[in-house]
């Protein structure tokens, strides 16, 4: 499954990448070392290439994690259909986690590092908005 990672620090893209190789999600894992590069490559990828996953940290230089989300509002029709969007950050504020709900395509606030426990999770909620999909068609 398609991911991008979003992560100015090389070391968090590095440990993320390789749990996600260790659970069997790596094969098309693209890592992004800028908002900037990933807002293109999102936009490029639409509608039929976009990601599935994607993993943003918040503070970033340049584009933070917010604004990345805010450029993409005008695309959260299409993206809410193909991807899902995990806040994956260091911070533990709670306004963070509130703002969240601010942005419908954020599935959920992640803390770093990335847990086995977060990939399964996430996992089980994708089999289950697919399961409800195919119940509703």
């Amino acid at each position: 499954m398609k991911t991008f990672l979003i992560d100015d620090d090389p070391i968090s893209l590095f440990l993320t990448e390789q749990l996600l190789s260790l659970e069997g999600l790596g094969a098309q894992v693209v890592p992004f070392g800028s908002a900037e590069e990933a807002f293109l490559a999102v936009v490029q990828a639409l509608p039929h290439k976009a990601p599935m996953l994607v993993f943003l940290d918040l503070e970033m230089p340049v584009l933070n994690g917010w604004e990345f989300l805010k450029a993409l509002e005008p695309y959260t029709p299409v993206l809410a259909q193909t991807s899902r969007f995990y806040i994956l950050t260091s911070s533990l504020a709670k306004s963070d986690l509130e703002k969240c709900n601010e942005f419908p395509l954020v599935q959920r606030l992640l803390h770093k590092p990335l847990k086995q426990e977060d990939i399964a999770l996430i996992l089980e909620e994708m089999q289950s908005s697919q399961l409800q999909a195919e119940l509703q068609a």
